[in-house]
């Protein structure tokens, strides 16, 4: 059974908390699994949420700053001592190659593992699959940062009463889509467009153009809420998004599923946002104009990609 969900394995921007690890997300998509920005700790993460190395075909790091990166060395090393079959690609920005390069040699180990190194240097396909196109957008920040956008080819649904009220049934169904047309009537009279599902990851960033393209229509955003808006001054300065203007994002680019993460550690248990900070950030970006399905992300939470309408 195909399986369409993001595991959080972190959600802390910064510095991990009590509460909090370093950032970490994995993308199931049907029999393949995308990790994002492996902070600090992943590797266990992963154990708690029973997630496998074996699970990993891809790794996307948007920018080298240690709580999107710093697993890499302990999540690289797991996946090289559990000897996984299959090739494994890390794409990450090219200006940090020197970081990916001390990252993946961070101490003596055994390489057992074909781990493909394609760094991402500019706006485009990254990789083109079967099951999806892998796409990374430029963002805003102190450092250079690529988010990433999953976009699945659009496929054909069959319309059983066309169908039937054209006499086509049994083998002649497959011939008719394997062909485009069968006996002059054409594919189009017998079917309709289904739309592929699209998945956008964005972390650290001001507003800026790559924001809006990566959520553009998507069915799930991943995005950084760091902080309220009552700080906005303090997210543009240091290069981040507000809850309020993560939901506005969301809003305007008509996304189904918003996914709220990396927050600031200011807004712990106890402070202002309440006993946790999970409702006023979804305050924020309900008042900003979202009216979607929406989730404040918890450490080790699996939140499903939403079926097709």
């Amino acid at each position: 059974m195909s399986v369409r969900e993001v595991v959080i394995l972190g959600t802390a921007s910064q510095v991990p908390t009590r509460h909090r690890n370093h950032n970490g997300y994995l993308l199931r998509w049907d029999g393949q699994g995308i990790l994002f920005d492996p902070g600090e700790g992943t590797q266990r993460q992963m154990l708690r949420a029973k997630v496998a190395a074996h699970d990993l075909n891809r790794i996307c790091v948007t920018h080298f700053h240690g709580d999107h990166s710093l697993g890499l060395a302990g999540v690289i090393q797991r996946i090289n001592l559990d000897r996984v079959p299959h090739e494994i690609t890390a794409h990450y920005p090219k200006s940090g190659q020197r970081f990916f390069e001390r990252l993946r040699y961070a101490t003596a180990y055994r390489e057992t593992v074909a781990l493909t190194e394609a760094p991402v240097s500019a706006d485009g396909p990254l990789a083109v699959t079967p099951a999806y196109t892998l796409e990374a957008r430029r963002l805003s920040h102190p450092v250079e940062s690529f988010g990433y956008r999953l976009v699945e080819p659009d496929g054909r649904r069959m319309l059983p009463e066309r169908l039937a009220a054209l006499g086509i049934k049994g083998p002649d169904v497959g011939r008719i889509q394997r062909e485009g047309s069968l006996g002059g009537v054409p594919l189009d009279e017998v079917s309709e467009v289904r739309r592929g599902q699209r998945f956008a990851f964005v972390m650290d960033t001001r507003l800026c153009e790559g924001v809006h393209a990566l959520a553009d229509g998507c069915d799930m955003l991943v995005i950084e809420s760091t902080f309220l808006d009552e700080d906005a001054r303090l997210a543009t300065e240091y290069g981040h998004l507000t809850a309020g203007q993560a939901g506005r994002v969301a809003a305007e680019a008509g996304v189904r599923h918003l996914v709220l993460t990396h927050f600031s550690q200011r807004y712990e248990p106890g402070d202002t946002a309440g006993p946790e900070p999970g409702g006023e950030f979804e305050r924020q970006a309900r008042a900003a104009g979202f009216e979607g399905e929406l989730t404040v992300a918890h450490d080790l939470m699996r939140v499903p990609v939403p079926k097709r309408r």
